[in-house]
């Protein structure tokens, strides 16, 4: 699929219950930064689209599951937050994976862009079939 800046976007499939959430992170980052192509240049979007599948059965290892927290802070007075990753993989499964790969994305308008390709499915099955995504080796 060609878009007007003249760049052909392919998309690809991951299956999240094989991987590690930082491994998988990286990996998704970069394919939708454009890092994996001989064309990436840094002011441009040149990745593709991913769809991750599984994520409810992602994979935290060591510790993490009971120590890592995520902070929230709404600006008045008492509305700090703090959320146990177990709580969020149990609830929210796809917010931990796009929040992880978020953080590795570019801190601008650009960033916001790239992470509108990322798509996300808690089981196996996801609705993106028709664009024929290719498997992603992570």
């Amino acid at each position: 699929m060609m878009t007007r800046e003249g760049v052909s976007r392919r998309w690809h499939v991951v299956d999240a219950s094989r991987h590690s959430l930082g491994r998988l992170a990286v990996k998704v980052a970069e394919v939708l930064m454009g890092k994996h192509r001989p064309t990436f240049t840094p002011n441009q979007d040149t990745g593709d689209f991913v769809v991750v599948t599984n994520a409810s059965k992602l994979v935290l290892t060591g510790s993490k599951p009971d120590k890592k927290q995520y902070q929230t802070y709404s600006l008045y007075p008492g509305g700090q937050r703090t959320i146990p990753v177990r709580r969020w993989t149990e609830e929210k499964p796809e917010h931990v994976i796009r929040l992880a790969v978020r953080r590795m994305l570019p801190k601008s308008k650009l960033g916001k862009q790239m992470i509108k390709k990322l798509k996300i499915v808690a089981g196996a099955e996801h609705p993106h079939s028709a664009q024929k995504p290719q498997a992603l080796a992570v």
